[in-house]
């Protein structure tokens, strides 16, 4: 993943990325409520990169109750166009992961033409250390 987002940001030309952050005013980046630091920072680092995301843009049904309601959903934390890929950053305590994966492993059964990547504690710690880097 690391890779994937160094790549997009090298492979922006300047021009690219201008009209990215036209089509993305700073003003809607600042307005976003976030439900956690950590995707804020995410989104701060796809800035940095050029990549166009959006935030919580779709809420998938895992289960339905007798009555046909939703009972369980998953929305994935970002979207990310260009990939056509869902995030889901899971920075969280260990034991709340552990239910995460679960909903995790129904969406991939129940849509299996949907690509989500899900990015760990470890696997963020290591974005940003790079994003640090190079800021």
């Amino acid at each position: 993943m690391i890779e994937q987002l160094q790549r997009a940001g090298q492979s922006a030309s300047g021009a690219g990325q201008r009209a990215l952050s036209r089509s993305r005013p700073e003003a809607v980046r600042r307005n976003t409520d976030f439900a956690h630091e950590s995707e804020q920072d995410f989104a701060r680092l796809l800035n940095f990169y050029g990549i166009e995301w959006r935030y919580e843009p779709a809420c998938f049904p895992l289960a339905r109750d007798s009555m046909g309601n939703i009972a369980e959903s998953f929305t994935p934390d970002f979207y990310l166009p260009e990939f056509d890929l869902f995030i889901e950053l899971t920075t969280m305590k260990q034991r709340l992961v552990t239910k995460k994966n679960g909903k995790v492993r129904r969406f991939r059964e129940l849509y299996p033409d949907m690509k989500l990547k899900i990015l760990y504690r470890r696997d963020f710690r290591k974005l940003r250390l790079k994003f640090e880097a190079q800021e």
